[in-house]
């Protein structure tokens, strides 16, 4: 009689605390905002105004950059990546214009070294 009577209370306190943890609050928090957490491996992020999604490599980030900012029904007309002039370009212009002054690797890292303004400690930046 006296083992039956813990052995059953306990495994009910278990069982209501296992339900709680299935739910954890931040899970669609976390859903929502996937695509401003940077994932590991990710080091190159879109600077086009609010953009700041996070990508594993520079051609990530074009494709990216082209379709959802420079694409026909979305391109504003000029570019409005962080620190660009927004000159008026052609849609043609602009993509061209994309690959060779935005999403080059090195141009997508000194970017971000300018948007974290020295926060990197372990990326020295490279004055050329």
């Amino acid at each position: 009689f006296l083992q039956s009577t813990p052995a059953t209370s306990i495994p009910t306190v278990q069982v209501q605390g296992q339900q709680m943890n299935l739910q954890p609050p931040s899970y669609t928090a976390a859903s929502q905002h996937a695509e401003q957490m940077k994932k590991p491996g990710q080091n190159f992020m879109c600077l086009w105004q609010s953009c700041k999604k996070w990508f594993q490599t520079p051609s990530q980030v074009f494709y990216h950059a082209a379709t959802e900012h420079g694409g026909k029904d979305v391109y504003p007309g000029q570019c409005l990546w962080e620190g660009c002039e927004p000159f008026q370009r052609q849609r043609f212009s602009f993509i061209t214009h994309l690959q060779d002054k935005h999403c080059s690797r090195d141009a997508l890292l000194a970017g971000l070294k300018q948007d974290e303004h020295g926060q990197a400690g372990n990326q020295k930046p490279s004055n050329k």
